[in-house]
């Protein structure tokens, strides 16, 4: 198997714990789904008969979707540590996707904007996981101090 499909499944993994994230979110505020029930039907008045049990609908269907996005993302986590030589690269790899996407769903479904500083240390983070995946591995790397010996 190829390296690079355990960074892949990593990668996965972040995404599904962004998508768990927001739809916790989604499941524990009802400011949003009251918003989007109302801008469906048009009016207040019509809202607060007929959106009387979406919220509850959606909240139920959100809170099973945080167990399941979970469910599929340890899954994608457990295969990424088995196709990876390394822990911490499944880990960190995980992480840093996790933040980005979590970035950019909170932007595109919540309104968040992130300060700079947020943006600094997630580039700083992203760096280090360049630096982790592109270094050899430590078979590797025995092996070619012990063709310089010879």
């Amino acid at each position: 198997m190829p390296p690079a499909l355990g960074a892949t499944y990593a990668a996965g993994a972040g995404l599904l714990g962004a998508l768990a994230a927001c739809s916790a979110k989604l499941a524990l505020g009802t400011d949003y789904l009251w918003a989007a029930c109302g801008a469906v039907l048009g009016g207040e008045e019509t809202a607060v008969e007929a959106c009387a049990w979406v919220p509850v609908i959606l909240r139920v269907a959100c809170g099973a979707l945080v167990f399941v996005f979970n469910a599929i993302m340890w899954t994608f986590f457990a295969k990424a540590l088995r196709y990876s030589s390394s822990s911490a690269a499944v880990t960190v790899t995980s992480t840093a996707s996790n933040f980005i996407f979590s970035a950019f769903f909170g932007r595109w479904l919540f309104g968040e904007i992130h300060a700079l500083l947020w943006w600094v240390g997630i580039s700083i983070s992203l760096l280090g996981l360049l630096l982790l995946h592109t270094a050899p591995s430590l078979p590797e790397q025995q092996i070619s101090l012990k063709e310089k010996k010879k």
